[in-house]
Order: C-alpha cells, then structure tokens, then sequence
C-alpha cells in the first residue's frame, strides 16, 4: 500500500481553484458511456459531479493566504497483491476510502470546541481510477533510458540524411533501431516500455482531495504540518496541533487487513518501509529471518518493484546474505524514490 499526501500546487502554473486539478481526475470518464464513468464520492454520497467538487472546496477556503494550500491530495495505491483481495474493485475501494478517512481525522492532534475531530468535521472528496501510465520516475523508463537515447540519436539522424544535409544508409539505421527496439531490458507485450504507455494489469487505485478548512469553514487541519503530534501554549492556554503521518499510513494498512482479510507480508508493510530508511542493517536482518515461504514471497514483491533478481544459484549461504543484502540495498534506493511511498 503506498500512500502520499500532497499540498495543492501553488506556483506560477496553478490557479487558486482546484478546478485544474478536479479536470485532472475526470480525465478517465473521456469517452466513456455514462454508465461506465466513476463519479466522486464522498462519506455519505456517491455519484458527485466534478462542478460540485470545484464549488465546495474553492468555498471552503476563509482566512488562508494565498500562498497556503487551499486543500491537499491523497493517493492511495494498492499492490497488484491487495488488489487480488477485492471482489468489486470500484465498490471495495469506496468501502476502504470511507474507513480510512476515518483513520485520517484520528490522526489529527486536535480538538474542535472541546472534542475530537469526527469524519463530519473535514470536507472531502475521492474518486478511483484505473489506469496508470508509466512515468519518468518508473524504474522501467529509467532502465531504457540508455536505448531510448540511441534509437532518438538515429531517429534524427535519418531525418537528415531523408532532408539531404548528411548522408548514411537508412536501411541500417532502421534496422539497428529495430534491434534496440527488443533489446531494451523493460518491455510489455512484446514493446519497449515508455514514457506515457499505460500500464497492464489492474492499476486501481484512489484520489482524495481534501479541504485544508474544515467543514465549517472555521478552522485549518493540515495533515502537511511540520508538528507531528503536540501541545504548545498560546495566550496563556495549551494547545494541541499536528499531524501524525506514521498512525495515519499504519491505519490505513490495519484498515484495508482487516476490511478484506488480507495477510500482509513484511516486505510490504509501512513498517518495514521505515525500518529500511532509517536501519537497512535491521531490515535486511528481519528479511532472512522469516519463514522460507513468507521470504520467498517477500523477494518475489521485491524483485517486482524493480529490485536487482537475487542470484539463483548461490556458492554459500554467507556468500548469497552478502550479495542479497548489497544488490537490494542499491535497488531499494532507486524503488523507494520511484514508488511515491509518502514517508
């Protein structure tokens, strides 16, 4: 489950409106029969149009300047493995947005008059999509980059022999692109993988956009701010403030384990996630220490998010503990950077 929480953009390409953003979202529905469209949704409603969206969250906007955010996005990206759970993808993943953003005012280190945050006090609004491209971030793209250099240099070479300004043999330019063509190390379906190609398999996944102004209108919950979860004195009264990421993102996998039964494998939890970054000794130590079959999985999730494939032939069991732990380390780097995993 990989989860980002992102600031509206606010520099000189973007509007104040969430307009760009909300036409951003509705771009799966072009061409779609009405009846195939998914429509944003929120706590208690389905089927919201995208101009209700625009209206709600650009009026729920009092006080804040106009370099703060106005609201913020959540993605939430299920593996290819939790997507098998689901029965009905669209419906269970409404279901699961629903109980998370429950987790998400939990996670506030805040109270409205006196009481708790509620799910009745923030203004969301969520929308699943299906499809996904590949990015220039993807592992994928940046391992054909060194093909997709050359086949562009010959590309543009034998436009200028076909324009007469240099000369060269055209069929063997061709060819040695066709070559480079199924020699690149990432294809799908038999093609080179690029930048802008959509992804197979089930991509589902889910967009939040929530309100920096709660739902009244009254006051500012940022799950941006840079205080975790305290109390500081203001005007002679203790006050409670921040956001507390690392419950929200330990929820939300508990949530979705529970909702549909899934057995979560260590090396997808947000946990292990955090232990690599901050102790990859103790990760990697943690790895050889489960069970053979749990491990066997764990280096087949790892090994398809792009890691380095673990030898298969090992000379000795100090020797591969060595090898595993270098080349997954290097390629844990890249996967991490390239996952939008939100730590």
């Amino acid at each position: 489950m990989y989860i980002t929480i992102t600031p509206q953009k606010l520099d000189a390409n973007y509007s104040q409106s969430s307009a760009d953003f909300v036409g951003y979202l509705e771009k799966e529905n072009e061409g779609l029969k009405e009846a195939d469209m998914e429509y944003f949704f929120n706590q208690y409603g389905d089927e919201i149009s995208a101009e209700e969206v625009i209206k709600e969250i650009d009026g729920n906007t009092a006080k804040l300047k106009k370099k703060e955010p106005k609201f913020y996005s959540i993605t939430v990206s299920p593996s290819k493995y939790e997507l098998k759970r689901l029965q009905n993808s669209s419906q269970d993943l409404k279901t699961y947005t629903r109980e998370i953003m429950k987790g998400y005012v939990a996670s506030f280190n805040r109270e409205i008059n006196g009481r708790p945050i509620t799910i009745d006090d923030i203004k969301y609004y969520a929308k699943i999509e299906h499809q996904r491209t590949f990015k220039g971030t993807d592992f994928q793209i940046k391992g054909n980059q060194p093909f997709a250099t050359k086949i562009l240099q010959l590309k543009t070479e034998i436009r200028n022999i076909q324009k007469g300004r240099v000369e060269g043999n055209i069929k063997k330019m061709r060819k040695e692109i066709a070559n480079l063509e199924r020699q690149a190390p990432h294809q799908q379906n038999d093609k080179r993988i690029v930048q802008g190609m959509k992804k197979d398999g089930n991509q589902s996944h889910i967009h939040i956009i929530v309100s920096r102004k709660d739902a009244s209108n009254t006051f500012s919950l940022s799950p941006g701010s840079k205080h975790k979860a305290s109390e500081v004195e203001m005007h002679g009264k203790k006050v409670k403030r921040g956001f507390d990421r690392d419950t929200f993102f330990a929820k939300a996998e508990k949530t979705f384990d529970k909702t549909f039964g899934y057995k979560r494998n260590y090396a997808e939890t947000y946990k292990a996630r955090k232990t690599f970054v901050k102790n990859p000794n103790l990760y990697f130590s943690t790895l050889m220490k489960l069970p053979a079959n749990e491990k066997a999985l764990a280096f087949k999730m790892i090994t398809k998010s792009g890691l380095p494939i673990v030898p298969t032939i090992p000379i000795s069991q100090a020797q591969i503990a060595l090898r595993i732990f270098k080349r997954l380390r290097r390629g844990a780097e890249v996967a991490i950077k390239s996952s939008s995993i939100g730590i």
